[in-house]
């Protein structure tokens, strides 16, 4: 069968390309560039637990050396310290700061061993034509030619090739936030710690700089970024070097330390949300779907979950067969999570960025700290990962549903768990391999050998119902889970995602939320009209 024709080989399309080789589907990746990346201090990403984990647990290589997990927090308002935050790694995990270079790097590094994997170097898309049984690309340059695919994602960024030739609408606002952003190696107060300082007391040169963020990098480095006013301002070298020595005094003590500026730019915030994320074969995913950034807030987390939600739903595809309902929950899904993002942020524009407006929604401006920290931290509507409450793959009306911590649609939390091979493993590690995860909750099996429970209580029953079930499934044992009683059932989607919780062995109820969360009866296999009818969409 074809491989899956991935457009772009920045961070999402190289994850893509790893989790889809994880469950054993080839992909040919189209990288317009020469197959490396510029190194950029000035251009890096933030990535929560849950991306991070994913990039690790794809690429076998750990990131705490690539880049740098945040000691703690911290907000400022004016010579106030408003909000600490400590990080802890059991229960408050740090985010990641780490140069997008590097991260590149990480998957490209990744994917020289993988035979499943194909990087064309110098492919610029030009054209798309489908058909019932497949998609077609064709790229111009050097290495231009056809190229045959089961689907095509284009994860070609903000200026989308694939989203222009499937004229697919890009609507949204247009530079929310402007920064003007240094990367420098200096020594702060604060080691390895992250800060953001509002209303700085110190003068500022230039147009008023009402908000700084500083992110540690590894070695010394420190991006900053300024808030710009609305407008067009120009950010001249002369500006840019006064405002540095300007922050490091005042975050010195008054004298500005010594340092090293290694590069700079401007980062300009966009927030936009594209119609259509899938038309017949050819989906998007990433910046060529979304844009969002304000507040702190982090695209790139969004893109790596949109690869996820798709691997798994493409690898189903490509390995038994088009099942519409399920391809289509990719964009259900996915762009709900973000709208809910972008709405957040549209909500709280006119509180944070209001000046005096803030007082005409909170009484005082804690409010607004929080929002920020949210943001920036990935809490709370602003920056929390999204759910699938409303997916079109939850299953309906089960009698031996019961709640846990985790509300169904969520991700499930990393617990330690006993494989089937008796091993002890944690839960993110059996995920994105293609099969549904069923999690029994039976206190006392940490301390016994497997062989000793293995065949009694109600495991031989359980082991039953999960190899009848309608798709691949493994089944997994943990001491407990947040909420859940002994011996509850949890069915967790390749991507970690909750499907339902049961109490005890229902295999009617275990059956029938499999079913649902593959796309409903495994035997409809048909492609849809709408796929059939996909004409040619080159341009």
């Amino acid at each position: 069968m074809d491989p899956v024709i991935i457009v772009g080989a920045g961070p999402v399309g190289l994850t893509l390309a790893l989790a889809l080789a994880r469950q054993q589907v080839p992909s040919v990746v189209l990288d317009e560039g020469p197959g490396k990346d510029e190194p950029r201090l000035a251009r890096t990403v933030v990535l929560r637990e849950d991306t991070s984990a994913l990039i690790e647990r794809l690429t076998g290589t750990s990131l705490d050396q690539a880049g740098v997990h945040w000691a703690g927090w911290r907000s400022m308002r004016r010579k106030q310290v408003t909000r600490e935050v400590r990080f802890d790694d059991a229960t408050d995990p740090a985010p990641l700061h780490i140069a997008q270079h590097v991260l590149t790097g990480v998957l490209r590094a990744a994917l020289v061993s993988q035979r499943l994997v194909k990087i064309a170097v110098d492919s610029r898309l030009d054209g798309i034509e489908q058909e019932p049984s497949g998609v077609t690309a064709h790229t111009r340059g050097p290495q231009g030619t056809w190229w045959r695919g089961s689907h095509l994602v284009g994860c070609d960024g903000p200026r989308s090739t694939v989203r222009k030739l499937l004229d697919i609408r890009f609507p949204g606002r247009t530079a929310v936030e402007r920064h003007a952003v240094a990367a420098l190696r200096t020594e702060l107060p604060w080691a390895d710690e992250a800060l953001l300082h509002r209303t700085p007391p110190w003068r500022v040169s230039g147009p008023s700089a009402g908000e700084v963020t500083g992110r540690p990098l590894p070695d010394g480095v420190w991006r900053l970024d300024w808030l710009l006013p609305p407008g067009k301002d120009l950010v001249t070298p002369e500006l840019l070097v006064a405002r540095i020595r300007e922050t490091l005094a005042g975050w010195s003590g008054g004298s500005t330390p010594a340092y090293e500026l290694l590069d700079t730019g401007v980062h300009t915030v966009h927030h936009r949300l594209a119609r259509r994320w899938r038309v017949g074969r050819v989906f998007v995913a990433g910046d060529a779907a979304h844009l969002l950034g304000a507040f702190g807030t982090q695209g790139l987390d969004e893109g790596l979950r949109d690869a996820d939600n798709l691997a798994w739903k493409l690898a189903l595809a490509w390995h038994h067969g088009s099942h519409e309902t399920l391809l289509d929950s990719y964009q259900t899904e996915r762009r709900a999570a973000v709208a809910a993002r972008l709405r957040a942020a549209d909500q709280a524009l006119p509180v944070l960025r209001g000046g005096a407006g803030i007082r005409a929604y909170v009484p005082g401006t804690a409010r607004g700290d929080v929002l920020l920290t949210d943001g920036h931290l990935g809490r709370g509507p602003l920056g929390a990962p999204g759910t699938y409450d409303g997916s079109p793959l939850a299953p309906r009306h089960l009698e031996a549903e019961v709640p846990v911590d985790t509300p169904p649609g969520a991700p499930v939390e990393d617990v330690r768990v006993t494989a089937e091979d008796g091993s002890f493993v944690r839960l993110r590690d059996r995920l994105g391999r293609g099969a549904l995860l069923v999690l029994l909750i039976a206190p006392g099996t940490g301390v016994w050998e497997r062989r000793h429970w293995v065949g009694a209580g109600i495991m031989p029953r359980l082991a039953a119902a999960v190899t009848a079930l309608p798709s691949p499934a493994e089944l997994l044992v943990a001491e407990s889970y947040p909420g859940a009683a002994a011996h509850t059932v949890l069915l967790i989607r390749p991507d970690g995602h909750l499907v339902t919780a049961l109490h005890g062995v229902r295999a009617a109820d275990l059956y029938a939320a499999a079913e649902a969360a593959v796309g409903g009866p495994t035997g409809a296999r048909e492609t849809s009209d709408a796929e059939a009818t996909a004409g040619s969409a080159a341009k």
